[in-house]
């Protein structure tokens, strides 16, 4: 993913799910709704639409393929690009929420925003 293109939520929040360990997509989709105190619920098509694009991109990759149940189940792990690529976007977020914050201190204390 390069600099210049920004990534969605739901994309960040599945690189993030991703972190600790490989998942199938339910079990992203679990992850992903815990992870978000239950705001975002990742409906299927939307989930592997991200899975496709991150995939794409090299972010993710598929880990294995297991049979439970009689359903095929693919796990997905991040790659080392998709970990480089999450930190950067994490930055990102943190300077922009650390400006915000700052910002709105000064607008309580009377000076310039």
């Amino acid at each position: 993913m390069t600099a210049a293109r920004t990534m969605t939520e739901p994309a960040f929040l599945v690189l993030t799910a991703l972190v600790d360990e490989p998942r199938h997509g339910y079990g992203i989709a679990q992850e992903v709704e815990r992870l978000s105190g239950g705001r975002v619920q990742l409906k299927i098509g939307t989930l592997y639409g991200v899975l496709d694009r991150l995939a794409a991109d090299a972010l993710v990759e598929a880990d294995r393929e297991e049979v439970r149940q009689g359903r095929l189940r693919r796990y997905y792990r991040l790659t080392d690009e998709g970990a480089r690529a999450l930190e950067e976007e994490a930055v990102r977020l943190a300077d922009n929420a650390r400006r915000a914050v700052e910002r709105l201190r000064l607008r309580q204390a009377g000076g310039p925003a």
